[in-house]
């Protein structure tokens, strides 16, 4: 009889817990091994993947230039997969790694030591990269995980699961160990959030509406990869021709991904030197802006903004400029309109930049750097699950390290209270 689609999710979280006991004790080299073969086999079957990625490029057209970017394979998109893969093969593993060891006045020896949160739900858009960078760090992490990417890379991500659930075979791993719910029915989701009895924690990371349906049907404790609105601040005593690149970069290098600037804040003192030729990059590289009246006397083509401009994750060639009186108003926008995710203040004033990195409440905060470089990999974590904005369990990349809770073991002699 044909399983319902609530009965196969509740079988494929089954399947997963077991499989969690398993890996919770595989030893380092055994994970590395499966990810070395891995990455092999991406390579391998990379003409596969690519014409998967073929079909579901040919059905997301008419959608935006931004969003082809984000779910558009190459060969050299497909190496960087592999790359991580190996990359997080060659990471320190962090289970049973001692946080903490001590003795107590009875005798107990004590020992906090990480260990795998158990179960992993990931829920995202599309973006198959993520597919196999959350494969990877799961399993060198010993969680199991169960994928549910969006439905417009259905077929790239079934493309990418199926060449490396084959290495798990080969290596007598559980085949619950990597999961994929490949139905586009939106149902699967809702199912999935509420089985607390086999996951121990979900992960969404996408756009505003995704994370709120989360959030608000799952049982199941979320850890949030919320919106980028990603600011650089301009200062006063700013390189006025390393805050250009920095600007450029930040907004236009990759502008559908969440580490792109969505806001640009400029110092009024700086406004009248810096604008005039930033503006003029941003419109030659097709840039739309929506900024404040005094960035439009600047450039009279610029549209005005509006409070919802400032709280917009665009993820595309948009951006909201706004010129402030000093750098307390900098900091006051950034942590009323921002998503704490990743700011960045262009300057060469120490005091300023002390503030700033204090008083900026973001997961990632930078001096004289693009935001774009909040990345896991850019970290030199290999890859990353996702960035959180959260403050609880994690914030900011999440890799290996994160991926991971504690226990106490108690070593006694027969103590007793």
């Amino acid at each position: 009889m044909k399983q319902t689609l609530k009965n196969q999710i509740i079988n494929i979280a089954k399947l997963a817990k077991e499989a969690s006991l398993r890996l919770s004790t595989l030893s380092c080299s055994a994970k590395n091994a499966v990810l070395e073969d891995m990455a092999a086999c991406l390579l391998d079957n990379q003409e596969l993947i690519l014409k998967a990625n073929r079909k579901d490029i040919a059905a997301a057209r008419g959608l935006s230039k931004a969003f082809i970017d984000r779910l558009a394979l190459d060969e050299a998109r497909i190496k960087q997969m592999a790359d991580a893969l190996r990359q997080v093969a060659g990471l320190k593993d962090p289970v049973d790694e001692v946080l903490r060891a001590w003795n107590t006045p009875n005798g107990l020896s004590i020992q906090k030591v990480r260990s795998p949160l158990g179960v992993i739900a990931i829920i995202y858009e599309s973006r198959p990269n993520v597919t196999a960078d959350c494969v990877g760090l799961c399993f060198k992490s010993g969680n199991s995980v169960i994928l549910r990417g969006g439905s417009q890379a259905l077929n790239s991500n079934l493309a990418i699961f199926n060449v490396l659930k084959t290495v798990l075979q080969k290596h007598s791993v559980p085949s619950g160990a990597i999961n994929l719910i490949a139905t586009k029915e939106r149902l699967a989701v809702n199912h999935l959030l509420k089985l607390n009895d086999y996951i121990d924690v979900v992960i969404p990371r996408g756009g505003e509406e995704l994370i709120k349906k989360v959030v608000k049907l799952s049982t199941i404790p979320v850890i949030k990869h919320y919106k980028g609105i990603c600011h650089v601040y301009v200062d006063e005593d700013a390189d006025l021709n390393m805050a250009q690149n920095i600007c450029f970069n930040a907004k236009c290098q990759r502008p559908g991904v969440c580490n792109a600037m969505e806001s640009m804040l400029v110092h009024q003192d700086a406004a009248a030197r810096f604008l005039p030729g930033m503006l003029k990059s941003f419109k030659e590289a097709g840039v739309q802006i929506r900024g404040c009246k005094v960035t439009q006397k600047i450039a009279s083509w610029v549209r005005l903004a509006t409070a919802k401009d400032y709280r917009t994750e665009y993820a595309d060639l948009i951006l909201a400029v706004k010129v402030v009186a000093n750098i307390d108003e900098a900091v006051a926008h950034i942590n009323e309109y921002g998503s704490h995710h990743s700011d960045s203040i262009v300057t060469d004033n120490n005091l300023a930049a002390a503030k700033f990195l204090k008083q900026v409440d973001s997961a990632c905060v930078y001096l004289n750097a693009s935001t774009r470089f909040t990345d896991g990999n850019q970290f030199g974590m290999g890859a990353e699950i996702g960035i959180s904005t959260d403050k609880l369990h994690a914030r900011g990349p999440m890799a290996l390290e994160e991926l991971t809770t504690y226990k106490y073991l108690v070593y006694g002699s027969g103590q007793i209270r």
